[in-house]
């Protein structure tokens, strides 16, 4: 069997809306095809829902958008459970400050200061929405939702990391518009652990 998915993924980032084309000759519900799959998958992966689709669909290129999540944890104690989930940090960020940053973002822009694309490919993405929000529970949980046509090979990460150095104090909200004019690749400092990444959902249109 040929899987067909909506985007490849650093190590160590997650997804929950991933979508995968596959073709199977199958006289039962799907249903049954979805128990029967993931009787056979390893417990870390799991179908949650099957759809029939047409010749024409194709996973990655009929996609209209891909929506990523990051999440950060803001504790002065370590939380074992986001170990494998989050970028845990001591101290604060200011929220508003990342979000006027991350505003810069949005709409279509070279993004090359931000990532590679593959040979060939333009570096070119339209950004339809960026923005951090706070996630009440037991512990301060910031929450990036960045919402594309594209991505290039570590762009959010290296967004993230960006937004948080303005988060700190480090660069200003208005030094995140010059970084991306300049399309220079070294003008980005750090990436954010791949750990904190979850590809959340693949939107399709007319297909």
């Amino acid at each position: 069997m040929v899987l067909v998915g909506a985007g490849r993924t650093d190590a160590g980032v997650h997804a929950t809306g991933q979508v995968i084309a596959f073709e199977v000759e199958w006289t039962h519900s799907l249903g049954a095809l979805t128990r029967a799959i993931n009787i056979q998958l390893p417990d870390d992966v799991a179908v949650r829902d099957l759809e029939p689709c047409t010749d024409r669909f194709h996973p990655r290129f009929s996609a209209a958008s891909r929506v990523y999540e990051y999440t950060i944890v803001l504790s002065q104690d370590r939380i074992p459970a986001m170990r494998l989930y989050a970028w845990q940090m001591y101290g604060t960020l200011n929220v508003a400050q990342m979000n006027a940053a991350a505003a810069h973002l949005i709409g279509p822009h070279d993004f090359a200061a931000f990532g590679a694309a593959t040979t060939g490919e333009s570096t070119e993405r339209n950004v339809y929405r960026a923005e951090w929000r706070e996630v009440a529970g037991d512990y301060r949980q910031l929450k990036f939702v960045i919402e594309a046509n594209g991505f290039l090979y570590r762009m959010v990460r290296r967004v993230v990391a960006t937004l948080v150095r303005v988060g700190r104090g480090k660069l200003a909200a208005d030094d995140v518009a010059a970084i991306l004019q300049s399309r220079d690749a070294t003008q980005v400092k750090d990436t954010a652990p791949a750990y904190g990444l979850c590809l959340v959902d693949v939107t399709y249109k007319n297909v």
